[in-house]
């Protein structure tokens, strides 16, 4: 009988591959998903205690993981707290980039309150920890880019606005884009603190009191 030959395995080009060439990608991969356990465990810790009640050892046991293990990753917690917030601040601004699409400005305006709101607050529904490190952390670097995201959403704001209200003054633009997250900010508190029908009713409540106070402002949907 011919001898059975063992397959050498190969890369997605069909090129053989050896034990050694494959062995870092399955390093890289586990060390991949450590780091995700790693950052979901922080984000629990996080929305639980607070940002500077938090700790590497809760962090560890939260991950199932040995603290060793876990500064083999990360070397305190401010790391963790930083790539945990720049990669929930990635997902926000591509998030808003969905919430502020150009067709929605053609949308009545209890149409386009629901198109902007809604994804933005299911954002923050789904993710505590965003506005846990966003508002709660005082790590430099998060802050920094906390204060861009803001500014970004802020000038997104006004230009709906603008686009609704062309003889508004840049003043008037200011002063109502800052009211409006700031409503929507003191709502979103009350949002995340509860669940089922009482958020849904906070939720509710918020479109209703946006509603009332641009109404007088915009009265027809932005013209095609």
């Amino acid at each position: 009988m011919p001898e059975s030959r063992q397959t050498q395995p190969t890369d997605e080009k069909g090129e053989k591959t050896t034990e050694a060439a494959t062995a870092p990608r399955r390093r890289q991969a586990r060390g991949e998903r450590r780091i995700a356990q790693l950052l979901q465990a922080a984000a629990g810790v996080f929305c639980r205690t607070g940002y500077a009640a938090a700790s590497t050892n809760a962090i560890a046991r939260e991950a199932g993981v040995s603290p060793g293990t876990l500064y083999q990753f990360f070397p305190n917690k401010e790391a963790i707290a930083v790539e945990l917030g720049g990669r929930l601040l990635h997902d926000a601004h591509e998030m808003h980039g969905q919430a502020f699409l150009p067709e929605n400005l053609h949308k009545p305006l209890p149409e386009l309150l629901d198109a902007v709101l809604d994804p933005v607050i299911a954002f923050n529904c789904e993710n505590p920890a965003f506005w846990a490190l966003m508002h709660g952390s005082g790590v430099p670097g998060i802050q920094q880019e906390h204060e861009e995201l803001h500014t970004s959403l802020l000038t997104r704001v006004e230009d709906v606005l603008r686009s609704f209200c062309p003889d508004s003054t840049p003043a008037e633009l200011d002063l109502v884009s800052n009211m409006i997250l700031g409503i929507f900010k003191a709502s979103l508190d009350l949002i995340l603190a509860t669940e089922g029908a009482e958020r849904a009713a906070y939720v509710a409540e918020l479109k209703a009191v946006l509603l009332r106070y641009l109404e007088p402002m915009i009265t027809e949907p932005h013209p095609l």
